[in-house]
């Protein structure tokens, strides 16, 4: 739901009118949902033990019904990227990247030490598939957004292994946390967090930010640091609380940096 947001609020900054902005986050939602159900699918025999409230090992989908929502919500998604606009073509074939990516991790990357690269690679087409979907194409200053965001994609990656740092070594299953060992993975997130809070405000600083986008990053920085200190815990809740609270911040801190960054294509 988060990344159909910030894909909507993003085409919006870019011009696009409501209905358009809403299809396109709706059709990332879409995306995103194909996605996290293959994920469970995978997931099943593991979460039998690890987390049985879940649907699948509850018994409550079906993996015959879990597959048909993989393949609906994929069409779906591509479908509604087509009709968002005018610019279609090029929205499914980022689309269609987005399902390539979230089927990797879930297939072939998640459980290693690489888990960390998907997210990587992801994030940062959350705000060009909103920008595309809303003019056919991006602006120069997302040469500065883009790197940003890849590192912001590997901090949260990060952040969410050590959410289930615990269960993943119950399990004897490897991820950039049981790899890297909680106080070192922690270090790492909150490097790569500082990057992009850093990068982010220091650019909406030079660039003659008005004082509305600057708060707003500056909030983001704030729930990010309280993301980080929560997730020092070596409690599993606590660190899925932080993973949340960083993704929010980083959302915050995204729509704040496309609010005063120059934006001309």
């Amino acid at each position: 739901m988060l990344d159909g947001l910030v894909v909507a609020a993003v085409a919006l900054i870019a011009g696009a009118d409501a209905g358009t902005a809403v299809a396109l986050g709706v059709s990332m939602t879409a995306l995103q949902a194909s996605i996290g159900t293959l994920n469970d699918i995978v997931d099943a025999p593991r979460d039998l033990g690890a987390k049985p409230g879940k649907p699948i090992p509850a018994g409550l989908v079906s993996r015959d019904a879990a597959r048909v929502v993989t393949i609906v919500g994929g069409g779906v998604g591509l479908l509604l990227g087509w009709l968002a606009g005018p610019f279609g073509t090029a929205v499914v074939l980022l689309g269609i990247l987005v399902l390539t990516i979230g089927y990797a991790y879930d297939l072939r990357f998640k459980g290693t030490a690489w888990s960390w690269l998907p997210f990587a690679v992801g994030i940062p087409l959350l705000p060009v598939y909103g920008w595309v979907g809303a003019t056919g194409a991006v602006p120069a200053s997302f040469g500065v957004l883009i790197p940003a965001a890849v590192i912001a994609g590997a901090a949260l990656a990060v952040a969410n292994a050590r959410a289930d740092e615990a269960r993943d070594r119950a399990s004897g299953t490897v991820s950039v946390a049981t790899r890297l060992g909680s106080p070192w993975s922690w270090r790492v997130d909150a490097a790569l967090s500082s990057v992009v809070v850093a990068v982010a405000i220091a650019t909406l600083f030079s660039g003659g930010a008005g004082p509305v986008p600057l708060a707003a990053a500056l909030v983001a920085a704030v729930i990010v640091a309280v993301g980080l200190v929560v997730g020092r815990s070596d409690d599993a809740g606590r660190r899925e609380r932080a993973w949340e609270l960083q993704a929010v911040g980083v959302a915050i801190l995204a729509a704040a940096w496309l609010m005063g960054a120059p934006l001309a294509a």
